[in-house]
């Protein structure tokens, strides 16, 4: 017993000592050692998110990439980054497009101390060390010293360093920096990776970059991934970014950044006071954003893109149009909004070629014409002024200090009776003009003056507006024009073009919301490109768990009854289908659509105007048209817009019916694509929406 009880003493005092030592002895070096450590979280991109069509289809992608990479540390040193610029300039190529002068002048001085040192004077230098100058002053006085013979002594080789030194410097203390990661060669990146023991802080690493598997299919729309502009670094500094984060800067990608970023992986970095690490670990793994699903349907956009590309091309091509070179095109799901399609070309005449001029859609406005008369006849329904069935003599209006104006058949039926429904089916002026005074509550007197004022527009515009014409559509892309609307030019006779669609200017989004609201009986629904938001799935390939469903949103509903929407309904049935219909192109193609067609007439301030035309600017006509089918039961709404199609010169030489045109294109693909999808089984579900008043009206 005695010896089992001095065994546990021995112990005890072993122990007692041992904490002795390390309490008295070294206690003071461990604190030492604890104080000199620091910790730095340090954050590093994933992939964005993938972006796919309605039918799963991906349409922006991360291509993985080979990757040089370069880590600072706090203590890093300018003179050791040199020398590892240097040392990677002779191993790999890198572009010297980023430098600027200013990166010269200062490499320069780098490279040249003395010479540098011999630009400013003695009593310059006493100016610094006395405070009468900064450095900052004293640093701009050799810069402006150092002559253009001295900068183009900077040989090609060494810009490749500055390049690289560059890109070295606008990184965060622990945070890996790009150097290259476009063009990365196999042998760069191996040659790289052989000679890491001689690049401190260099590192070879795979990175991505955005992939687009239909090329320039809807491209333009789909937005770009690049470095952080510099008028917005401090707001994304504040939002948890660094400084060498890429990030969407435009459309969609801009739009949907906070979803398609992603999170980031955390790694927890530890250092002593020198600066160097002595451990790091994850703390958070990270992941790539969060997918897009588009309410795009793919294949029909690439359809319809060339459709619109061939026909602006052959149009062109065929000369005496110099100021027409675009065309666009819109199809949605009227209970929606989904946006199908948006369609914009535009023909390059520097490069004799078409180009994607999507977003203009919904970022360009035009004077529209004919086809926004069923707004100006609900319109008066609302206002109370007319009614279904209602007549009014069609004929020329004549105001006093007015030029005349009347329906496109002139005066071949003056002074005829008409309703509502004849009026939409001819597209007659002359009844829209009635309205209109009818609704400013002036009383016509043919070659007398009439009392139309400001507010006669603006009511008017309010009335327009519950369709969507000259307001936001609520699209979800960034960029929208709600078009022009002077605000200075209250004539009467402007109060009757804008009647019939001749004065303020809208887009092609606009209208075919505008026509989707009568199809789905008086509910405006704001255009959504973007129908889903999910999770990336565990494949990288596939549609992974829905986490958000973009419901439809109702923007406010018509102040129209069912009866009166049904009445304007028939009006455009008949002007595609009825024997005086200016639509008669749409009829009989294997379907049954309804729409109007629009004719504006419009004096051209374009882009082209102050290059090439001096006084009185060009007299020209733009063809638009909005519709949907099947008429009895609408699945796709649409509109075409093509502005400055052929010149307003009085005769019919190069007219061209290109709302026609494309309006029965588009509708054959449509409806091609439909049947084939039906017959593999892969059609979409109809979608029926069910919206109470109240819902309605908070836009829900």
């Amino acid at each position: 017993m005695n010896v089992l009880f001095f065994a546990v003493f021995l112990l005890f005092s072993l122990l007692i000592l041992r904490l002795g030592v390390l309490q008295i002895v070294n206690g003071e070096n461990y604190v030492r050692e604890l104080e000199r450590t620091e910790e730095v979280l340090v954050n590093t991109s994933v992939p964005r998110g993938k972006i796919f069509d309605r039918y799963g289809n991906i349409v922006v992608d991360n291509q993985p990439v080979n990757a040089i990479t370069y880590t600072k540390t706090q203590q890093t040193k300018q003179e050791e980054m040199l020398l590892v610029a240097k040392r990677l300039a002779e191993l790999i190529d890198m572009s010297t497009d980023k430098v600027t002068e200013r990166d010269k002048l200062d490499f320069w001085i780098t490279q040249n101390e003395e010479l540098a040192q011999a630009k400013v004077t003695e009593e310059e230098k006493v100016m610094l060390d006395d405070g009468e100058i900064d450095q900052n002053e004293y640093d701009a006085l050799i810069r402006e010293r150092i002559t253009e013979e001295e900068i183009n002594s900077i040989t090609d080789q060494q810009l490749k360093e500055l390049a690289i030194y560059r890109e070295m410097q606008s990184g965060y203390n622990l945070s890996p920096q790009i150097i290259k990661n476009k063009d990365v060669t196999d042998e760069e990146f191996a040659v790289v990776s052989e000679h890491l023991n001689t690049l401190p802080g260099v590192n070879t690493t795979v990175d991505w970059n955005r992939q687009y598997p239909y090329g320039d299919v809807f491209r333009s729309a789909l937005g770009n991934v690049r470095a952080i502009p510099e008028d917005k670094i401090e707001y994304y500094l504040s939002k948890g970014y660094t400084r060498n984060d890429r990030v969407g800067t435009s459309y969609l990608e801009m739009q949907y950044e906070d979803i398609l970023q992603g999170q980031k992986s955390k790694i927890k970095t530890i250092t002593d006071k020198g600066g160097n690490v002595i451990d790091s670990q994850i703390v958070h793994e990270g992941e790539r954003g969060k997918d897009l699903v588009l309410s795009v349907d793919m294949e029909l956009q690439k359809e319809i893109e060339k459709v619109v590309g061939d026909y602006v091309t052959q149009l062109k091509m065929g000369g005496g149009r110099p100021i027409f070179d675009r065309a666009f095109v819109v199809m949605m799901e009227p209970d929606t909004g989904e946006v199908l399609a948006m369609v914009g070309q535009q023909f390059n005449e520097d490069e004799n070629k078409i180009e994607d001029y999507n977003i203009g859609t919904f970022t360009s406005a035009y004077e529209a014409g004919s086809s926004v008369k069923g707004a100006t006849v609900l319109s008066g329904y609302q206002d109370g002024i007319s009614h279904p069935y209602k007549g009014y003599v069609d004929e020329v209006i004549e105001i006093k200090g007015t030029p005349k104006k009347g329906s496109y058949y002139g005066n071949r039926e003056a002074y005829r009776q008409m309703t509502d429904l004849e009026a939409l089916e001819r597209s007659s002026n002359g009844y829209m003009f009635k309205v209109a005074i009818d609704m400013a509550g002036a009383n016509y007197v043919p070659k007398a003056p009439i009392n139309i004022g400001q507010s006669s527009f603006m009511k008017f515009r309010n009335y327009f507006g519950q369709f969507g014409l000259g307001v936001e559509t609520g699209i979800d892309l960034p960029g929208e024009n709600t078009g022009f609307q002077a605000m200075n030019d209250f004539a009467p006779g402007k109060y009757l073009d804008l009647s019939i669609g001749q004065f303020d200017t809208y887009t092609a989004m606009q209208m075919v919301q505008y026509v989707s609201t009568i199809a789905n009986n008086g509910n405006r629904v704001a255009p959504k490109v973007v129908k889903q938001i999910r999770e990336p799935s565990e494949n990288n390939e596939s549609l992974g768990p829905l986490v958000q469903e973009m419901k439809p949103k109702i923007l406010n509903k018509l102040g129209n009854t069912q009866e009166e929407i049904d009445h304007v309904k028939r009006g455009f049935h008949a002007s595609f289908n009825g024997a005086n219909g200016t639509g008669q192109d749409l009829k009989g193609n294997g379907y049954v659509a309804a729409g109007k067609t629009g004719t504006a007439e419009v004096v051209y301030f374009g882009p082209k105007y102050q290059e090439h035309y001096y006084g009185d600017p060009p007299h020209t006509i733009n063809s638009t048209l909005v519709g949907y089918a099947p008429a009895d039961k609408p699945e796709v709404a649409f509109s075409v817009m093509v502005p400055w199609v052929y010149p307003n010169d009085g005769t019919d030489r190069l007219r061209v019916d290109a709302n026609e045109d494309l309006g029965v294109a588009i509708l054959e693909k449509y409806f091609e694509l439909r049947e084939k999808r039906m017959n593999e089984g892969g059609a979409d579900e109809d979608v029926e929406v069910e919206t109470s008043d109240e819902a309605a009206e908070e836009g829900n």
